[in-house]
């Protein structure tokens, strides 16, 4: 049975694949600058976005105080500093100094906000991972696996996986591989310093920082089309299947009056919907890339107002997407997303039914994620399918970047980190 994604590859020739084939990761950034172009109109308004200073999403325009209180990490919530600091120390270990300054940021640096997630290079931060030798491919990768959970790791690894899977298919292998990402460690890996690291590229951006034993992984994109890899030695690898069921399952789960009050549109591109509702190039998303800073209200219903089985629902969505975490940051963000059952909100767009193209989020004061169903980019359909899918998760109220532990970080000690 032919998988459905293949019923809508581009012909040979195709002028949406031709115009790109064989340029390189540095040529194909020019190019997508090209005034007046799809990828050029994303570039210039999203540009003054990134050079805006930074206080972190809300959800009516005002920072509220004592939502990140930094505190060490409580026993057996650490995050596995030690092997993260060993691993970071390899991997510079085998850099020249040029790219060890390449590699480097400080802490608090604002190049933090220049992830984003499309396959074009916006901003070069870091070393650009397919243009160095293996080893230190493997050590970059070998670090994201000692600080993620194994299926944190197994999602990041295998959205880097099924881009390549992507370009091989429609043969731009150039643009669209394993390791057409970058990669920067910012402060100095350390045992109770803060310092982190970033992956971002082609829908896979992760954000991770550490600090006394405390972890913290945002913003974070992970999307795929398709969402799986139906040949080769990756066969069978699928991705954001549970995202997607446990979704449906709590749709299901409330009753009509409320599954009604959480539909803000009930199609996924509705006539109803306000202009610029729907971006290009995020679509439905409200806190991709760049929207650092961006406004978000509340929407749909309060989970506090669902049944127990519902609510349920709710938490193991929110616990899919923090299962990067390892097990004791992971135990101790969802202690603190429960404590905020009072402000958490739930609302979708589109259809419910199974087999449906959708839109959600989950959001509190503590954390917002989403999850959108998309149009084709590297594939010819001009309406969302179910197999091309973005996920968004952030910390509002700034802690975005681990940015606010940073700061109180810095007070407390009454000096900046490098």
């Amino acid at each position: 049975m032919t998988t459905e994604f293949r019923r809508y590859l581009f012909p040979e020739g195709h002028p949406r694949i031709q115009e790109v084939k064989g340029l390189d990761a540095y040529e194909y950034r020019l190019a997508a600058r090209a005034k007046g172009s799809f990828t050029g109109n994303l570039i210039e308004g999203w540009t003054p976005l990134y050079l805006q200073p930074f206080h972190g999403v809300t959800e009516a325009g005002t920072l509220r105080e004592g939502l990140h209180p930094f505190q060490p990490a409580q026993p057996g919530e650490e995050a596995p500093v030690a092997a993260m600091v060993e691993a970071a120390e390899s991997l510079l270990g085998d850099l020249a100094l040029e790219d060890r300054e390449k590699l480097l940021y400080p802490v608090d640096a604002v190049q933090w906000q220049t992830w984003a997630n499309p396959e074009f290079m916006q901003f070069d931060t870091g070393l650009r991972l397919e243009f160095q030798p293996p080893q230190v491919r493997a050590k970059v990768l070998e670090l994201v696996k000692t600080s993620l959970s194994p299926e944190g790791y197994e999602l990041a690894h295998g959205m880097m996986l099924i881009n390549g899977f992507l370009g091989e298919t429609v043969g731009l292998e150039s643009i669209l591989n394993e390791f057409s990402y970058n990669f920067a460690i910012y402060g100095t890996p350390h045992p109770t310093n803060p310092w982190g690291w970033q992956l971002y590229g082609h829908h896979c951006a992760v954000n991770c920082l550490v600090v006394d034993g405390r972890m913290t992984l945002g913003p974070v994109f992970f999307g795929a089309e398709p969402n799986e890899i139906d040949e080769g030695p990756h066969q069978g690898l699928r991705a954001f299947d549970r995202r997607i069921d446990l979704a449906t399952e709590l749709m299901a789960a409330l009753p009509a009056e409320l599954r009604g009050a959480a539909t803000l549109y009930k199609q996924i591109v509705d006539p109803a919907m306000p202009e610029g509702r729907v971006h290009p190039g995020d679509e439905r998303h409200l806190a991709g890339a760049f929207q650092d800073n961006r406004v978000i209200p509340f929407e749909g219903i309060r989970v506090a107002d669902m049944e127990s089985e519902a609510q349920n629902l709710v938490f193991a969505i929110l616990d899919e997407f923090i299962s990067p975490l390892p097990s004791g940051p992971r135990a101790a963000r969802l202690r603190e997303l429960r404590e905020h059952l009072d402000e958490t909100w739930f609302s979708w767009i589109g259809g419910s039914a199974p087999g449906d193209v959708f839109y959600y989020r989950i959001q509190s004061p503590l954390i917002i994620v989403e999850l959108d169903h998309h149009c084709g980019v590297f594939l010819d359909y001009n309406s969302p399918k179910r197999f091309h899918v973005h996920t968004v998760m952030r910390t509002p109220h700034g802690n975005d970047y681990g940015r606010s532990w940073v700061r109180q970080w810095q007070q407390a000690h009454s000096q900046p980190v490098a």
